[in-house]
């Protein structure tokens, strides 16, 4: 308990300050529960703090626990940088969050081998083939309206197991992304499509990321996307990545919200989100005294999207888009951030916007630091 209340203070998480005057006091107490390892052994006791209390306007009773929410891509970078930051768990780290970490002479590797083990386990994939893809690149993902319908609870338990599993593995991304478009009727394709991602993971179950010691620390995003890509609403698909120097520590695959009218505008909504997330990292690096000075690179392969992004005047051209999607305009012109152009070829978010072959499908992956 002590060394969280340590912990507490270090960080800052409150301050002190006098009692208001006609307000009640919440109680608090400690509740303990055992940390495991990969191996299911016990390695300590962790505490955490819970708030109990009477909510008078409501007339209810509360019982709150208090505990810190890390973001994936914080953890990741701790793990890049980890002479720079004060770690409170004792001995070296190897088992976080389900997240196996070996931390080496020349770097770190992160994998969640164990719980892609567990995974077969749990849904009866020991005994099936593997592929050498997650996505069949010859089947189009949609509703599926006249199908079989599958267990709808079964189907989202599949889902959200792969969705954490893509913390280590952003080459499945994509493919359980386009798989939990269909959580609210699943249908025999759709589990077919979710088991084949679990085909391709018992193929390499020990692969990760591999972050190698470096000093530098230059941000700079990758942004791509398929145009209409969705057969039921002609939405499209953004995929973005961020790398540290060599090292890939942020990526998303996510359908558009709205419906664009080209290539070009795809590719442009795709660059804004993009870049939003790149201010919300440049934001996060400063506040760990990594600042970024210069700005930061985000690569596009479509220059009709680059000239879009850069133009400051609103034309027939681009009026019509939801005006959320200009932000990227005044953070080009806050010089935050800057568009360039990058070949078709080397363009890296492609792996998180459509189905591949596996031979583009196996290039970009080793792109992404993935090793076994």
């Amino acid at each position: 308990m002590q060394e969280q209340l340590n912990q507490f203070e270090w960080n800052k998480v409150w301050e002190l300050v006098q009692r208001p005057t006609h307000q009640n006091i919440i109680g608090t107490k400690w509740v303990s529960r055992k940390k495991m390892n990969e191996e299911e052994s016990i390695v300590r006791n962790k505490v955490r703090l819970v708030a109990k209390g009477y909510c008078q306007e409501e007339g209810i009773d509360f019982d709150e626990t208090f505990s810190f929410v890390a973001r994936l891509e914080a953890i990741r970078m701790f793990l890049y940088y980890q002479g720079k930051f004060e770690m409170s768990m004792m001995g070296e780290l190897t088992f976080f969050l389900g997240l196996q970490v070996k931390q080496l002479k020349d770097g770190t590797f992160m994998s969640q081998t164990k719980y892609t083990t567990d995974l077969m386990k749990k849904f009866g994939m020991e005994e099936k083939s593997y592929v050498n893809i997650p996505m069949n690149t010859s089947v189009n993902m949609d509703m599926d309206v006249d199908g079989k319908s599958v267990d709808q609870t079964r189907y989202r338990a599949l889902i959200g197991s792969l969705l954490y599993l893509t913390a280590s593995r952003p080459d499945i991304t994509f493919a359980v992304g386009v798989c939990a478009r269909f959580q609210s009727a699943p249908k025999e394709s759709h589990m077919t499509a979710a088991k084949r991602i679990l085909r391709y993971l018992k193929g390499c179950q020990e692969v990760g990321i591999w972050y190698p010691k470096k000093e530098g620390f230059k941000l700079v995003g990758l942004s791509d996307s398929d145009w209409a890509g969705d057969t039921d609403d002609r939405k499209s698909t953004t995929g973005f990545i961020f790398f540290m120097g060599d090292t890939a520590f942020t990526w998303a695959s996510k359908k558009q919200p709205i419906v664009t009218l080209s290539t070009c505008e795809a590719e442009y909504v795709a660059a804004t989100s993009c870049v939003s997330h790149a201010i919300w990292l440049r934001n996060l690096l400063k506040e760990l005294s990594m600042s970024q000075e210069d700005p930061t690179e985000i690569y596009v392969d479509n220059k009709s999207a680059i000239a879009l992004a850069k133009n400051p005047v609103f034309h027939n051209r681009s009026k019509h888009i939801d005006t959320r999607y200009h932000y990227i305009r005044e953070c080009i012109a806050r010089e935050e951030v800057q568009v360039k152009y990058v070949k078709s070829q080397d363009q890296v978010a492609d792996i998180f916007t459509k189905p591949l072959k596996y031979e583009e499908f196996a290039r970009l992956r080793s792109s992404l630091g993935i090793i076994k």
